[in-house]
């Protein structure tokens, strides 16, 4: 994290600091669940319609405090590819149990609150899983021996969801 004025040391302080503004978890969503990883993917999927000045605010914020890498794409000399850092990797199952809570307490919608479920009913197995599909995917490591997609699972039960009539 870089150097900046805080309230207090109390780590749920500095974690509400870091993470706390009504955008930055979502666009950490966004790329972990979604594997959303260009600036214009996560602008013209954003479900919650976040403005394009504030998704360039927060991904330039969310990589100054070491959760997002940003490096140029290859394939285009304009683009940037984001991606996870392993302390963002990390908040998966934080991820996991605040959308248990919400679909326990909130009105949620089954194809929004789908992959919340898969995440709660797999518990910490299945959240270890994700998290080293996570690390291959956006720091390069490798899969372990008999590894099940995680990801494609939990997209293919929001888009069965999603899709029906």
């Amino acid at each position: 994290m870089m150097a900046e004025t805080t309230r207090s040391g109390c780590p749920i302080n500095l974690t509400m600091e870091t993470l706390g503004d009504r955008w930055s978890l979502i666009v950490i969503r966004d790329i972990m669940f979604g594997n959303r990883r260009h600036y214009r993917e996560l602008l013209s999927h954003s479900q919650e319609g976040i403005a394009s000045n504030i998704l360039a605010d927060r991904l330039k914020k969310l990589v100054e405090r070491g959760l997002l890498t940003k490096r140029d794409d290859p394939s285009h000399k304009q683009k940037a590819i984001y991606s996870l850092t392993e302390p963002a990797i990390q908040l998966l199952p934080v991820l996991a149990q605040i959308g248990a809570w919400g679909r326990r307490h909130l009105p949620t919608t089954p194809e929004l609150a789908i992959r919340a479920q898969l995440l709660e009913e797999g518990g910490p197995p299945l959240w270890e899983a994700f998290m080293d599909e996570l690390r291959h995917l956006h720091l390069g490591t490798p899969l372990p021996a008999n590894h099940e997609p995680v990801l494609a699972r939990l997209t293919a039960a929001y888009e069965q969801l999603a899709n029906r009539p």
